[in-house]
């Protein structure tokens, strides 16, 4: 029995999640209030951070370390190239996103616009709202460029590199927080993700208080 403990709105949970659903692995969803810190869930994981893989006795945390676990352990849809150059881009591009991107707009826009209500932790910051919506310019020229060059953001074929951005592009999109006139070869490769199997329960998360977009389940967007 895999069970994973996570929040919607997490681009590092939904990394997992993309990975768990590719392979066809099924699992157990629980919401879980990490910043509780209830002794039960910091049991799981000391460190106090989603998201936490439970496969029988055995506990696994950080999102990266989880998948690149699946992807030895079950090796069926793999999403690491064969070679080790293809692979090390696709891991450069997944800690891109799971780094800067996340401290230059996934933490500027979604934790100040819904985690700080759902935490209680006061109102947003407008200052780091602003700069968060100037910061994904830059980072939606760099993918634009990217795919010019490739199929898809690592190369030809699809990589937990694309799940890793398209993990927090689906979060932002939530929120209607990502200009899609901006390019479309970005918008279009966002299209072709979304519209994967893998993604259907992504898109039917609904987080109480803020209702999605029209257009956030629309695979025809």
């Amino acid at each position: 029995m895999f069970r994973l403990y996570h929040v919607p709105l997490s681009p590092f949970c939904r990394k997992v999640r993309l990975s768990l659903a590719e392979k066809k692995i099924e699992v157990e969803l629980i919401e879980e209030r990490y910043w509780d810190k209830s002794a039960e869930f910091l049991r799981r994981n000391p460190a106090g951070k989603l998201p936490v893989l439970k496969i029988g006795d055995e506990i696994l945390s950080e999102s990266t370390a989880i998948c690149e676990y699946l992807e030895e352990e079950y090796p069926d849809k793999a999403l690491l190239p064969a070679t080790p150059k293809e692979r090390f881009e696709a891991r450069r591009l997944v800690s891109w996103f799971d780094d800067k991107f996340h401290n230059e707009v996934t933490s500027k826009l979604l934790y100040e616009r819904v985690n700080k209500k759902i935490m209680g932790q006061g109102f947003p910051d407008s200052k780091n709202i602003k700069e968060g919506s100037k910061n994904i310019k830059y980072h939606i020229d760099y993918m634009a460029w990217l795919l010019e060059h490739r199929r898809w953001l690592a190369g030809e074929v699809m990589t937990l590199a694309d799940f890793a951005a398209a993990a927090h592009f689906s979060t932002l999109d939530y929120l209607s927080d990502i200009d899609w006139n901006r390019s479309s070869a970005v918008k279009d490769w966002y299209a072709k993700i979304k519209s994967r199997p893998a993604f259907r329960n992504l898109l039917a998360d609904q987080v109480s208080g803020f209702p999605p977009p029209v257009h956030y389940n629309d695979l025809d967007f």
